[in-house]
């Protein structure tokens, strides 16, 4: 069976330092983020908002995806995270809600 993945986007805060990664365990991963043990860029940046995320069925395709979505010009990205979250919320609460 293949594991699904996630592209996702994470936050210091509104308009603020943006991080996109990918994962098969999104709540885990975004776990690790907010405890620090995300990298040392989401570390240095305070990047600990889920702000934004895509599944996919497979994690190579959302590999695909998070590689386009790293090379996007920074408007694109903003863009997207308020089609899906116009007010900027930490989805993280809604994974474990």
């Amino acid at each position: 069976m293949k594991k699904r993945g996630f592209v996702y986007i994470m936050a210091n805060r509104r308009y603020g330092v943006l991080y996109i990664g990918v994962t098969s365990n999104l709540a885990a991963r975004v776990t690790a983020h907010r405890e620090g043990r995300g990298g040392q860029f989401t570390s240095k940046y305070n990047t600990k908002l889920l702000v934004y995320f895509e599944e996919y069925p497979t994690i190579s395709e959302a590999i695909v995806r998070e590689k386009a979505m790293k090379a996007w010009q920074r408007m694109w990205k903003i863009t997207v995270i308020e089609q899906m979250n116009p007010s900027w919320d930490d989805l993280y609460l809604r994974l474990n809600g």
